[in-house]
């Protein structure tokens, strides 16, 4: 595929939306198609999609005997179109929003289980003593940083090579990170109330996580709507006002020349075989 373009010529002519749009206007029963792979033969033989070579403009043509049915099956190609692109994940920003959008499901689930095991837990006084909150809180925030820069990393390594100074950079982040986290992790191993202050900080670190994941969720839903701009209808199909074929000139010409090419091929035949023919002749020669 070299431009946008024909991707959405390839996802109009795809299957998915041929059943869509033979289902919607029972194409099966206007086909007379006894089976469905005929009927979406005999769309695709009465539809055509083709860009422009100079503007990159989509036009959607499509033949039917019924004028109405023509333009609302033209129509319905860039609304199916829209569904399908909208549903699919085919640009960088709606690669993004789907990936963030799992993300921020799953957080959001564990974030209601830690809230839950903190307050089966109870209220531990002591424990807030040991390690306060605010020590909590940049443990959790820290943690919730390395996560959002791990899945940062993958989104990367998925068009960038491990050599590049990106890459490279975002791995150092996180190396760093981990290694906060891990004298975080060894200055409070011997504290009184150890599993209190770890499902505090879980909760916490969920909490950070959430917020993170909603922000970058957030971004591309915004990227992705400037993206989803792109697809626009210019000018919408309309019930044709004369028929396209069969074109009665051509045919009558056609049907016009055909008479005259059987009739002087009838009059040559006739006067071949009513032609007299010439008595035979004898010639002797003596030397």
């Amino acid at each position: 595929i070299k431009t946008p373009g024909d991707q959405y010529v390839s996802l109009m002519q795809s299957i998915n939306v041929q059943d869509r749009i033979i289902d919607k206007f029972g194409l099966m029963a206007v086909y007379e198609a006894k089976y469905r792979f005929l009927a979406r033969r005999t769309l695709s033989e009465n539809t055509r999609i083709t860009i422009g070579k100079k503007d990159g403009l989509i036009t959607v043509e499509v033949d039917a005997e019924n004028p109405l049915l023509a333009a609302d099956l033209a129509n319905e190609h860039v609304t199916e179109l829209r569904r399908l692109s909208a549903e699919l994940a085919l640009t960088d920003a709606q690669q993004r929003r789907a990936f963030f959008e799992v993300e921020l499901k799953r957080t959001r689930t564990k974030l209601m289980e830690a809230q839950q095991v903190l307050q089966a837990s109870g209220f531990n006084a002591g424990a807030l003593r040991a390690e306060p909150k605010a020590a909590a809180e940049v443990y959790a925030r820290i943690k919730a940083d390395a996560t959002a820069a791990e899945v940062r990393l993958q989104t990367m390594r998925r068009s960038l090579a491990d050599s590049s100074t990106d890459v490279q950079q975002q791995m150092a982040l996180l190396s760093a990170l981990h290694l906060q986290l891990a004298k975080l992790e060894a200055s409070t191993g011997t504290q009184k109330d150890a599993d209190y202050i770890s499902r505090y900080r879980e909760f916490k670190y969920q909490e950070n996580l959430f917020d993170v994941f909603a922000k970058q969720y957030e971004a591309a839903r915004m990227d992705e709507s400037r993206d989803g701009a792109l697809i626009q209808i210019i000018d919408v199909a309309t019930p044709p006002e004369y028929k396209s074929k069969p074109k009665r000139a051509v045919l009558s010409a056609s049907v016009a020349i055909l008479v005259f090419v059987l009739l002087l091929i009838f009059f040559v035949a006739k006067h071949a075989l009513t032609r007299p023919s010439l008595p035979k002749t004898s010639r002797a020669t003596q030397a």
